[in-house]
């Protein structure tokens, strides 16, 4: 029986209704048996019906042989894997050579025998069929890897949001930040030409950028006003508390992480911290995280400083082209400004 209940389904191609009335005798209790006196017939017939289980193919027939329609099928992704079995007079084994060559699965001469016949025809009927139960159970599996690995990826990118609006919730951030942070930086990252992948990693990672605040003291990282030398110096450690903190681990989405957090402070000119990387040096996704970062901490209220308008943001951006930031980035910006406006209003602190 198939996979629906019903008897499985034979085709007999053979141009002697004798030999086709043979096998349908032998045959006829057991399955469904459909038959054809022409190699092209058959073909014909193949591609207009439900396709057959398993086909009974004579080699010796006019105008089409049983190697060409072979052949045919075998070229043919919907009937490659329907066994074929060669009826044939021809004995030499260069023959069964060249049938198996073709992708038939066995071999029957005449005259035949039916207790041959049943049994070779019960065996790669049931070969088929195990074959597509293994085909179905893997592509269970496949499917369901591939929800797991989805809720393993999602799961992953909620701790990573947390920690990231953990070191938001302490500097007293309503955590809209990250999340501003993170869309900024996914629109500069089209506008720069990456490819849809970096793109999602980018905005994924940079709500890590911060999490190295976590371990900055809080009289300092809330004091409402400037930062002596002694306690700028602590504050600067929050990008290398970040790195430590994501640690080295082979996901593509927390090495960009680390990265982030390590360093977007540098600056294109090398004044930054901690490393005074420069230039191209510094890695692309900190580049990026940068422009955004500062940008959204200038448009957005802290302890330490008045909240500035856009346009003075826009402005100050402008003048740090070549000097704080990556002059292609700044340009990318001003590219993209109404777009960054308008995340900046949708995703307002409350």
């Amino acid at each position: 029986m198939n996979n629906s209940g019903n008897k499985h389904r034979i085709l007999i191609v053979d141009d002697d209704s004798a030999n086709i009335a043979i096998l349908t005798n032998i045959l006829k209790s057991d399955y469904i048996i459909n038959f054809s006196l022409s190699g092209k017939k058959a073909l014909d017939i193949i591609g207009s019906k439900v396709n057959p289980d398993l086909i009974l193919l004579d080699i010796v027939m006019p105008e089409m042989d049983g190697y060409d329609v072979c052949a045919k099928l075998k070229e043919n992704k919907e009937t490659r894997d329907i066994p074929i079995i060669f009826i044939t007079s021809k004995t030499e084994t260069e023959d069964e050579t060249k049938g198996f060559e073709y992708g038939a699965v066995d071999f029957l001469t005449k005259p035949v025998n039916p207790a041959v016949v049943k049994a070779r025809v019960k065996t790669h009927i049931e070969l088929k069929t195990s074959r597509e139960r293994l085909k179905n159970q893997n592509q269970i599996l496949e499917q369901k890897v591939k929800e797991r690995t989805k809720e393993l990826h999602e799961t992953r990118l909620e701790i990573i949001r947390n920690l990231g609006r953990a070191s938001e919730y302490k500097d007293k951030e309503t955590g809209t930040h990250v999340i501003r942070m993170s869309k900024i930086c996914r629109v500069l990252a089209i506008a720069l030409g990456l490819d849809e992948d970096k793109v999602e990693l980018i905005m994924n990672a940079a709500p890590m950028h911060d999490v190295g605040k976590i371990g900055i003291p809080d009289s300092i990282l809330l004091k409402p006003g400037k930062l002596d030398n002694d306690e700028w110096e602590i504050m600067k450690t929050h990008t290398v508390i970040g790195a430590k903190i994501i640690g080295d681990h082979p996901s593509p989405l927390l090495q960009a992480a680390k990265l982030t957090a390590l360093y977007h402070h540098e600056k294109w000119n090398g004044e930054g911290y901690p490393t005074n990387k420069k230039g191209k040096e510094i890695p692309e996704f900190a580049r990026i995280v940068a422009i955004a970062d500062v940008f959204d901490a200038l448009t957005s209220p802290r302890p330490y400083k008045n909240t500035w308008t856009i346009d003075e943001a826009v402005s100050y951006i402008k003048e740090e082209k070549g000097k704080h930031f990556d002059p292609q980035l700044v340009d990318c910006f001003m590219h993209a400004l109404s777009e960054i406006k308008e995340i900046k209003e949708k995703y307002a602190d409350a």
